[in-house]
């Protein structure tokens, strides 16, 4: 009978580890680029969540940041903060990333849009088939989807 008291807190250590995994697992499911404190963020979940945190910021030509960023400037001045570096432009950035195929793309994977070999638009990959971007003029950085199928994709070295 001394045994019966053990089983019982043995099965309830494993279902609150099975719990806490099963939680954790539909966290990052439930909720794109989410990274869980049980497993390290990649760079690019790192730049996305650097590149969401200026949501509503302004769109201007040329601009890296802090506080209003073109295509590329945001997405320079994103992985920038996580200690990444890129070169300015969209397309100089697609060549100097990791090229990937749509089906092995992940969260904080770079986002090319391109009109036959000219790269023209870069966002950064939030899972869901969006993308954290800083479109036009006229517009703020924001949480879009992916409107073409004439994309790219890119993994930072």
């Amino acid at each position: 009978m001394s045994a019966l008291p053990r089983i019982p807190v043995l099965v309830s250590r494993a279902g609150a580890a099975s719990a806490i995994t099963a939680a954790t697992l539909a966290a990052s499911v439930l909720v794109p680029g989410l990274a869980t404190e049980a497993s390290a963020a990649t760079a690019g979940e790192q730049a996305l969540k650097a590149a969401a945190s200026k949501q509503g910021s302004p769109y201007q030509y040329g601009a890296a940041g802090p506080n209003r960023f073109d295509c590329s400037g945001l997405t320079l001045y994103s992985f920038k903060r996580v200690g990444k570096s890129l070169p300015r432009t969209a397309a100089s950035q697609y060549n100097s990333t990791r090229h990937v195929s749509g089906g092995s793309r992940q969260v904080g994977d770079l986002v090319f849009f391109h009109s036959g070999s000219n790269v023209y638009h870069v966002g950064i990959y939030a899972g869901s088939n969006k993308i954290w971007h800083a479109p036009k003029p006229g517009t703020s950085v924001r949480l879009e989807k992916i409107w073409s199928n004439s994309v790219w994709y890119g993994r930072v070295k």
